[in-house]
């Protein structure tokens, strides 16, 4: 995470953008006299996060994720196909 003064971050919008796009990381803004800084990342880094989010929403979907990380771990889990969205489960 990198830390930059809004006077910074107004002169070399820019390259603060470049950065935070080319990085997958967040700048923080920090503002002397004002009530909060803020925080730039790019669009994929946001989305990922919100999609994280979601996905641990629920107790139930965050302990299949969290049981499946364990079986990944542990050298359980095994490859699967691909369902095919123009057939049915049975492959016709």
């Amino acid at each position: 995470m990198k830390v930059v003064t809004y006077s910074h971050a107004r002169n070399a919008l820019k390259s603060v953008l470049d950065a935070v796009v080319r990085d997958a990381d967040v700048t923080v803004i920090s503002r002397r006299d004002a009530d909060g800084d803020a925080v730039v990342m790019s669009l994929d880094h946001y989305n990922s996060l919100m999609e994280t989010l979601h996905l641990l929403s629920t107790p139930a979907n965050a302990e299949a994720l969290a049981r499946a990380i364990r079986q990944d771990r542990d050298g359980a889990a095994r490859p699967r196909p691909l369902i095919d969205p123009d057939t049915d489960r049975n492959g016709t």
